[in-house]
């Protein structure tokens, strides 16, 4: 991998690789952009390797440049990915050792980096690296639970283009990874009369889920790409939706919680397919808002809607499609605010 080569594409201002033996903290951490602000980086905790790590990190950091940008926020993009210790995280005092020396670590970043919880890590964790240091947010919010409402009404509204209506009643809905957002996601269509199709790459919690919910229908991983549906909804760790797979796919809508479940390659595919793919980072934003505004769930998901339905009308009125459109825009305000220089630029509203 050309680490350099592959941050000068994307336009990323740093990498830093992090590194405490005795607490067995090994992570990267990638800056994309602190021109709108610090960088906002979702920390996300996994099994994997050194270069997936690095990938996650760069990849999910341009995403929360575009989320904060689109959203409205004044904050960059940035991520973090923690590589799981080899000794486990059972131990609960082992689990605050990692994510203490985490906040030690990126102290002397403060001015440029806060960190939020993501994948595998709770608001508990954050407050373990709040200890440590003053870039935290989102440790009094339950993210996941308004994440999920926020790609609820995301979907509602990009379904109101893709579909001609924003009912789910009798909308047949796959969705690929139940973890925490995917469950969430599954309740509000369920209660809406939403035909569900669930798959997650650990089958139990998708059989568990269907006990809880009546009426869905469980899968395996590979077989939900296949699934006759209206929406497909990516809810997995990312790039679920490989380029070959596309032609496979029965939906006319993609709308998920997933960071970027599609490569560039992919976004080209799923446009000549004729599938409207509505991006991460226009519809995955709720958690994001409300960790970082002190909204409440409602009023951080109707931002969510609100952020579709504009892109949706500019999609219709110049023919463009939605993903397209939305990182126009996303671009568009880091262009003209980060154009006005100075530390204003810096202050959250």
């Amino acid at each position: 991998m050309q680490i350099l080569e592959e941050m000068q594409s994307r336009g990323h201002e740093a990498l830093t690789l992090l590194h405490h033996a005795p607490s067995g903290l090994r992570a990267a951490l990638a800056v994309h952009s602190t021109v709108l602000g610090p960088a906002i980086a979702g920390v996300r905790l996994r099994e994997q390797d050194e270069e997936l790590a690095i990938r996650g990190a760069l990849a999910l950091s341009e995403s929360l440049t575009l989320k904060a940008a689109l959203a409205g926020l004044n904050y960059g993009g940035g991520a973090c990915v923690l590589m799981t210790p080899e000794c486990g995280m059972d131990d609960p005092h082992a689990r605050e050792a990692l994510f203490r020396a985490l906040g030690r670590q990126v102290r002397p970043m403060e001015a440029r980096v806060v960190l939020t919880e993501d994948i595998g890590v709770s608001p508990a964790d954050i407050a373990f690296v709040a200890q440590e240091t003053n870039s935290t947010l989102g440790m009094h919010t339950d993210t996941s639970a308004v994440t999920g409402y926020g790609v609820y009404r995301g979907m509602k509204a990009a379904a109101r283009f893709a579909l001609g209506s924003e009912s789910m009643r009798g909308v047949r809905v796959a969705i690929l990874g139940v973890g925490a957002v995917g469950r969430t996601l599954a309740a509000h269509l369920h209660r809406e009369g939403a035909r569900l199709t669930i798959a997650d790459d650990r089958p139990e919690r998708a059989e568990a889920l269907a006990e809880d919910l009546d009426g869905v229908t469980v899968v395996g991983n590979h077989q939900l790409l296949d699934a006759p549906c209206d929406i497909l909804a990516p809810c997995g760790y990312g790039h679920s939706i490989r380029s070959v797979d596309v032609p496979r796919l029965q939906c006319r809508l993609i709308a998920g919680g997933e960071h970027h479940p599609l490569t560039r390659r992919g976004e080209d595919a799923v446009k000549e397919a004729g599938i409207v793919y509505m991006p991460d980072f226009a519809i995955n934003s709720a958690g994001l808002i409300a960790a970082a505004t002190g909204l409440d769930m409602n009023q951080a998901a109707e931002r969510v809607y609100q952020t579709v339905g504009r892109i949706t009308a500019a999609a219709e009125q110049y023919g463009k499609a939605p993903h397209v459109v939305a990182r126009k825009m996303a671009e568009r305000r880091i262009a003209l605010i980060g154009s006005l220089g100075g530390a204003g630029t810096w202050r959250q509203a």
